[in-house]
């Protein structure tokens, strides 16, 4: 397989006015397009194509990890929220981990079946089909294209099949015997062979006849119980059963007359709005796309807003989440005034808002009735821990990876509690009218609130559309524990003359990033209602045309399609 992988090609945003489906696989795009033919709505479709997407790039996504998603409802415009993320195991607690030498300085690997919490993409499917599905399908029919191509097979495309060579070694694992279960002759399958699942078939097959109690209660539970306590883990069938999806409500900030809407902790979505809130304070429009100066800009922004939500962010039900404060717009002008235009910070310490005056998928789905689901499911990074429940056909996450070991932070470890969490569906809506802008999201763990400032600035700011805004090349904070220091990484395409005035700033700056690595920058997908970029100014009257307008990442597989 090619090392390379070049960007020399272009397209257009897909147009339509009926449904569109936009996402990182062209089988499950045209599985939810299908679904929508069939008189589905937005969130039927995207139940299917989570499904499609858990068969077609299990090195991404699957029914072992967790989802999370917002939808739009035309009628109502209302934005609702569901967080289908699981909790970790009632058993498992910060002294047992010491007992067994595991610290903030020596967590468990990523492969450890400590961090296995529940699963909660399988419930999180069949309620949000039961709350917001238009009952006009059944559960086995939004789950038979998945079926079928389980069944039948698929040809792995390229950059699937580059992830999947690059991980395969938990699969091979002597401790993970039914690893195999997702190996072509104990390999990874490579780009345009025909891979099956019947296991993971079988499982839809399960979930599809005897709903959540099929998969929480029955074989497939049994399965991933015996499969995590095999591997030192203590979840149990018990933790399993408990499992609720939770429906919240949806945390918003204003930005220049757009609303834009993320899932509230566990979620990492507040990144995204404190990060809006704080650019506001600049002139961006004013200044080049891609300069200097503007990356310096968000970057710092960036920087500032992960400062806190790394520190805040965490289960709302052990801990009081400073969310409103967080969000004020006095509270975030504040932090706008840290950022010091010719040096980039070294480190931003967490403020205090109390007093204040690699993987995973994401796609969204609109249908012809102007509703709209924006859907992110994830093992958090490739196909998590690796391990494969006998008869099964997935992999069990590794969220628990992202609780700290530090006792006394507010995301400490502690039975029965959901993880941080880094998967983020995003929408957003005009201030003034309520009506749906556009559904979007960006995957790629820490990526994905930086993703989602820029793929929005790129629109509102700079009047790019949809399939404009998700080509354009991106950056990447990330912030290296160890090192105690914030690494930059500019993609390609951002010119070498910025990439050397960031460095005389002080960045610690990685470019130009090509070829595969380009993952780095996450995969977006991005549906709009209307071209309302386009000289945007509020208010919206006579902006929302029903015209769909979609793009699809050219860092990934998909494609966007439409009716």
């Amino acid at each position: 397989m090619s090392s390379s992988l070049l960007f020399q090609s272009r397209r257009s945003p897909v147009i339509c006015t009926g449904g569109c489906v936009a996402s990182s696989q062209p089988l499950a795009t045209n599985s939810g397009l299908d679904i929508l033919k069939k008189g589905g709505n937005a969130v039927d479709a995207a139940v299917a194509v989570a499904a499609v997407l858990n068969v077609t790039e299990p090195c991404s996504t699957g029914i072992g990890g967790d989802c999370f998603c917002l939808y739009y409802e035309k009628k109502t415009k209302q934005v609702y929220g569901l967080n289908g993320s699981g909790r970790s195991p009632k058993a498992l607690t910060l002294e047992l981990l010491k007992q067994q030498g595991f610290d903030e300085t020596n967590p468990p690997p990523l492969s450890h079946a400590h961090n296995v919490t529940v699963p909660g993409a399988a419930a999180l499917w069949c309620d949000v089909l039961s709350l917001f599905g238009s009952t006009k399908l059944s559960m086995g029919e939004v789950l038979q294209p998945a079926i079928t191509i389980a069944e039948q097979g698929f040809p792995v495309s390229e950059i699937t099949a580059y992830h999947w060579k690059k991980d395969v070694s938990v699969l091979q694992a002597s401790s993970n015997p039914h690893g195999k279960d997702l190996l072509d002759q104990g390999q990874a399958p490579r780009h345009g062979h025909i891979f099956r699942n019947p296991f993971l078939a079988q499982t839809f097959q399960e979930l599809a006849k005897f709903g959540k109690k099929g998969f929480y209660e029955g074989r497939i539970g049994k399965a991933i119980v015996e499969t995590v306590q095999k591997n030192g883990g203590t979840l149990t069938l018990d933790d399993l059963k408990s499992h609720t999806t939770e429906k919240v409500k949806p945390i918003f900030t204003t930005y220049k007359g757009i609303k834009v809407w993320e899932i509230p902790p566990n979620g990492q979505g507040i990144t995204a709005l404190m990060a809006l809130n704080i650019l506001e304070n600049f002139n961006l429009k004013g200044l080049a796309h891609n300069s200097a100066d503007y990356l310096h800009i968000l970057t710092e922004a960036v920087k500032l807003s992960f400062s806190d939500t790394l520190w805040f962010c965490a289960d709302p039900s052990y801990i009081p989440v400073p969310i409103e404060e967080m969000l004020s717009k006095t509270y975030c002008k504040k932090r706008s005034e840290l950022i010091n235009m010719k040096r980039a910070s070294v480190k931003y310490n967490r403020g205090d808002p109390f007093h204040t005056g690699n993987d995973t998928v994401y796609f969204t789905v609109m249908d012809a009735e102007g509703n709209a689901c924006s859907f992110i499911n994830s093992n958090y990074i490739s196909f998590g821990t690796g391990l494969v429940p006998e008869g099964c056909g997935f992999s069990l996450h590794c969220r628990g990876a992202n609780f700290s070991l530090s006792p006394g932070h507010p995301n400490c470890l502690a039975p029965g509690k959901r993880p941080f969490h880094t998967i983020i569906p995003s929408m957003a809506t005009a201030e003034d009218t309520e009506d749906l802008l556009c559904s979007f999201g960006v995957m790629g763990g820490f990526m994905q609130p930086q993703g989602h400032v820029q793929v929005l600035l790129n629109m509102a700011e700079f009047g790019m559309n949809p399939q404009q805004a998700v080509d354009a090349p991106r950056f990447c904070v990330e912030y290296a524990i160890r090192e105690d220091v914030w690494r930059l990484f500019v993609e390609d395409g951002i010119s070498e003359e910025a990439a050397e005035d960031l460095k005389a700033r002080g960045h610690v700056v990685q470019w130009p990033v090509t070829g595969f690595e380009r993952s780095k920058f996450g995969r977006a997908q991005i549906i709009t209602n209307g071209a309302w970029w386009e000289s945007w100014c509020p208010p919206m009257t006579n902006k929302i045309c029903g015209t769909l307008w979609a793009g699809s990442d050219p860092r990934g597989d998909g494609c966007a399609m439409g009716y």
